[in-house]
């Protein structure tokens, strides 16, 4: 799924848009005891609780694509009858009203879930007449040829409210304040099936992660039955250990500096596509040859990235660099320069040492003191 799509399903999350059927949703201690449970037409809850859903819901649904939001491909396996895809299937298609199916789904979360404290599983059933769409991308609400049936869940740490003093209006006085137990945005999520090409994409899903260094591997694995990909830390250290792999003596500076300038002028480049470029090995391997790599040392290049990264893996450009910061980095010193003036920094050998050469104007500040130059000195 893409930005456009993702934001699709999230404007339902209105009074005016809602397509929620029913939501159910248990409440799980530190020992991993569930301590209550709801079970609720949506729309019968109080006005108020339904506002504050919404917003855990748009946030389940919120973030960068990649990062926070994962697209996970079911094996096929996984699609044949006693499969993790079939049986989210069959509880999708309950519409939440088999109690058996629901305690199942809640087992599974709680044995798989990695958390030491109290969390909220919200799970929500919904079902989404997709409007049709002219020419010139009006809606069309009287044409809608397909609904999208899906399920949603939000698993939200519950944290005590921190302590403090608050003025009691009754009394007129300032107190200790009572602390609570409140629910916090979402961790994890996910939306079964995926929406894409806006129709249901059976063969998908969408994972939501809060940190994208935390991806919950055994909810990908035993929940899902899906491949836990790279995370964004690990796509570009991955792909760092390639290129020191691959380079060899050939990783200099310049070389280095001409990958990083090709990945930015990409993503700017596809910036106003929905989706974030990625790369897979034959782009990657493009990638290096335009940035200097000499031809003969790139002959081993496709066993080198099946061994460091895997056959089948797929980097996004976004992970791989910063558009923003440059960062050169050596046992003692940091430097940090925008990608655009990485020129001005270059490696050079004197008298046998190596240097990092930055080339400066009349303005040098050190903790926020102006120097002047060696030159400029009488």
């Amino acid at each position: 799924m893409n930005k456009k799509e993702t934001l699709e399903i999230r404007k339902q999350f209105t009074n005016e848009n809602c397509a929620i059927t029913r939501i159910c949703g248990c409440y799980v201690d530190a020992e991993k005891q569930i301590r209550t449970e709801l079970k609720e037409a949506f729309l019968s809850l109080p006005e108020e609780e339904m506002f504050k859903y919404y917003d855990i819901f748009k946030k389940t649904l919120s973030g960068t694509p990649g990062r926070n939001l994962i697209n996970l491909e079911f094996p096929l396996e996984q699609e044949m009858p006693d499969g993790t895809q079939a049986w989210l299937l069959k509880l999708r298609n309950s519409r939440l009203t088999d109690d058996i199916l629901i305690e199942e789904f809640y087992e599974k979360i709680i044995q798989n879930y990695t958390y030491g404290e109290n969390y909220y599983i919200i799970l929500i059933h919904a079902a989404y007449d997709i409007p049709g769409k002219s020419k010139d991308g009006m809606e069309i609400f009287d044409a809608s040829d397909e609904v999208y049936e899906y399920l949603l869940c939000s698993i939200c740490p519950v944290k005590l409210s921190k302590a403090g003093l608050c003025y009691n209006a009754e009394k007129n006085s300032i107190e200790d304040r009572v602390r609570d137990w409140i629910v916090d945005v979402p961790a994890a999520g996910f939306l079964f099936p995926a929406f894409h090409d806006r129709s249901t994409d059976l063969h998908s899903m969408l994972y939501y992660t809060k940190n994208p260094e935390l991806l919950q591997p055994l909810l990908m694995e035993e929940v899902f039955g899906c491949r836990v990909p790279l995370s964004a830390k690990e796509q570009k250290e991955t792909f760092g250990e390639l290129l020191t792999e691959t380079l060899g003596d050939s990783c200099d500076y310049e070389t280095v500096i001409n990958i990083h300038e090709n990945l930015n002028e990409l993503i700017e480049e596809k910036k106003e596509l929905p989706e974030p470029p990625t790369l897979t090995k034959p782009e990657v391997k493009n990638l290096l040859v335009q940035s200097g790599a000499p031809e003969e040392i790139m002959e081993n290049f496709e066993e080198q990235f099946n061994h460091t990264a895997g056959e089948k893996t797929e980097f996004l450009a976004t992970n791989l660099t910063s558009t923003k910061m440059l960062e050169v980095k050596t046992p003692d010193v940091i430097v940090k320069v925008s990608p655009e003036k990485a020129a001005l920094i270059e490696t050079r050998v004197i008298d046998g040492l190596s240097y990092l050469m930055i080339q400066i104007d009349d303005y040098v500040e050190i903790n926020g003191v102006p120097i002047r130059s060696g030159e400029q000195h009488p």
